[in-house]
């Protein structure tokens, strides 16, 4: 009688305990969302890059923020110009589990060349991604990271010749997880390097960012002398990167990529923990208690 007794106390301990963790949880949440300040309307990049124009239905948070985004709450390490801020839909939080983010970078590589456009073969070119993609997991795998397996194309590449920009998708497969990460890619190109703008999603949201897409292509404006018009080839460096290259380019070096996989661990370990470990001891208490008592029983 005593074990049924406390089997049904501790599952309705575990229903008030779970219930109250959750509004805890939720409440820290908040109060991290609460804590940004977004902007709208025009944003000039630094060092007079051009700016971006915020579409309707958006929401910027600058560089101090992002990186904040970034590095304290999604795990990752932190570098120089690891984002010039992020955009996401307005009615959507930085930690929603659902729906995407855009981180925005600039890559000055030169000015990349777009001759090549229309001559790649996108199958061919992914075949030689996802080889590629085997002979660095050996690597990873010595250094005892989970392997990176490429499964295919999101989205096929699709270079606009006229607005010079290049956009695409790769599904990828990170270890053993059940949810594939999405890897979208936007590409503007400039006089002196590329406006990157890379989407922190899974596939479940990939039509989410698909719809998405076309609102945000022509949101970049180089300034005077970065447009891509604007190359003099007698003092200008040309990239060593091509079309084909650009999306060819290691996964690793997407700093989209390693936001995706540690973009909750981190606070969901902490609310699992919080929980469990109380509930943990009051198991261990009540354990010992009830085994005494067998054992005085036995006795008697």
């Amino acid at each position: 009688m005593k074990k049924i007794t406390f089997t049904i106390i501790t599952l309705l301990f575990v229903s008030f305990a779970f219930s109250q963790e959750e509004e805890d949880y939720q409440q820290k949440i908040d109060s991290i969302e609460k804590s940004f300040n977004y902007e709208y309307g025009t944003i000039s990049l630094k060092n007079n890059i051009g700016k971006i124009i915020i579409p309707n239905g958006f929401k910027y948070l600058n560089i101090e923020q992002s990186e904040r985004v970034l590095t304290d709450l999604w795990g990752n390490p932190k570098y120089t110009d690891m984002t010039l801020g992020l955009i996401l839909p307005e009615n959507q939080g930085i930690m929603d589990d659902n729906g995407y983010v855009f981180n925005i970078q600039y890559d000055e590589i030169g000015y990349v060349e777009d001759d090549d456009a229309n001559k790649i073969d996108y199958d061919e070119l992914l075949t030689q991604i996802q080889d590629d993609s085997k002979e660095e997991n050996k690597e990873r795998i010595k250094e005892g990271y989970e392997p990176i397996n490429i499964i295919g194309w999101a989205s096929k590449p699709y270079y606009d010749k006229s607005k010079k920009i290049l956009h695409w998708a790769k599904e990828i497969k990170f270890g053993d997880q059940e949810i594939n990460t999405l890897n979208y890619n936007i590409r503007i190109l400039g006089r002196k390097g590329v406006l990157v703008l890379n989407a922190i999603a899974t596939i479940p949201d990939l039509t989410y960012v698909q719809n998405d897409i076309p609102k945000v292509l022509d949101i970049v404006q180089f300034s005077e002398g970065n447009k891509y018009a604007d190359f003099d080839s007698s003092i200008d460096d040309v990239a060593a990167w091509t079309i084909g290259g650009l999306v060819a380019g290691k996964v690793l070096t997407k700093v989209g990529f390693f936001a995706l996989i540690l973009k909750f661990w981190k606070i969901i370990l902490i609310a699992v923990a919080a929980f469990f470990k109380p509930l943990m001891n009051l198991f261990r208490k009540k354990n010992h208690e009830i085994t005494s008592s067998n054992q005085k029983e036995l006795s008697e």
